[in-house]
């Protein structure tokens, strides 16, 4: 009885489409998938068959070996399994040496029929890594949180859910892998990993360097010129008070240690709070202040460009 060829465990006419291979596999891997009950075995014929067909330069070689006329005893598409010979290396060296990427005789024979990426037809081949990326909000991002999301396997076009752990600390760009939640194996090869990318909302307040929060606070000049005493959000959802001493300049920086967020590259670490004054000048003044700062201003002989002065005497 002849051995069946790729197309044949597929289903597919010799010329048919790369659209319609996909389909054919498609349906076959839905049927067949171990998890979904159905035979291993025969679950790894069609990915092998479904290997070779999807690629026009593996489909290339095999169809130029059935145009050798195949293995002894009938058809090519069982190579896998064959022995036996046909001239000095054998059938099985010949087809051995196109699964490895030598061509159908090997050595400068081969040049002229491509390669098969150096893969053997029965090699344990682990699935491929997938990637998604979810959106989650900074506020979900500093406490943690989980998403149950759906995704695409490729190869069979199934649909899985899974739950994703975001820990305390995420940030944007970060990658969370769920084991063996990826793409099949081949030929009794595990799963792929899932990489699941999030990506972080900007707060309107806080923003991000590493575990390090930083916000900055706008005070009046009156508050920065006289001091005061502010309650201050932290990212974990408390305050605290942030006492400001009276002549504080814009862009001084204040420092709370561990009210950060927590650091995900060193568990049990918290990172620290920045808090960077603004100073703001009023753009709008009333009869009565524009009043009293010209009668301040004009009280004030304090120099404050005196660095500015003497440069430019200089110049």
């Amino acid at each position: 009885m002849a051995q069946k060829t790729f197309y044949d465990v597929l289903g597919v006419k010799r010329d048919a489409s790369e659209k319609e291979i996909k389909s054919a596999f498609r349906k076959l891997a839905q049927k067949y998938h171990p998890d979904a009950g159905g035979d291993e075995n025969k679950f790894k014929e069609i990915s092998e068959a479904y290997e070779t067909l999807s690629d026009e330069k593996k489909r290339k070689e095999y169809d130029q070996m059935l145009m050798f006329g195949g293995m002894p005893g009938g058809g090519a598409g069982g190579a896998y399994t064959y022995t036996g010979g046909a001239g000095a290396g054998g059938w099985s060296d010949i087809f051995s040496s196109i699964f490895n990427g030598d061509g159908a005789f090997g050595g400068d024979w081969g040049q002229g029929f491509g390669g098969m990426g150096g893969r053997a037809v029965n090699r344990v081949r682990k699935g491929e890594d997938l990637t998604v990326t979810i959106d989650i909000s900074a506020e979900d991002a500093f406490r943690g949180t989980s998403q149950t999301i759906t995704y695409r396997i490729p190869s069979t076009g199934e649909r899985q859910t899974v739950s994703v752990p975001v820990p305390a600390g995420a940030v944007d760009g970060g990658r969370v892998r769920l084991k063996r939640r990826g793409e099949y194996g081949a030929n009794g090869g595990e799963r792929g990993d899932l990489l699941v990318i999030t990506h972080v909302e900007q707060h309107p307040l806080f923003k991000r360097d590493g575990a390090d929060v930083t916000m900055t606070l706008p005070v009046s000049v009156y508050e920065a010129a006289l001091g005061c005493e502010i309650e201050v959000p932290t990212p974990g959802g408390g305050t605290v008070r942030l006492k400001i001493p009276a002549g504080t300049q814009s862009g001084k920086t204040f420092r709370f240690r561990e009210m950060g967020a927590p650091d995900v590259k060193r568990r049990g670490r918290t990172g620290a709070l920045l808090v960077k004054i603004e100073v703001r000048t009023p753009d709008r003044l009333s009869d009565d202040e524009r009043a009293a700062l010209e009668k301040l201003r004009d009280a004030d002989h304090r120099d404050y460009r005196a660095n500015v002065d003497r440069y430019r005497a200089k110049m």
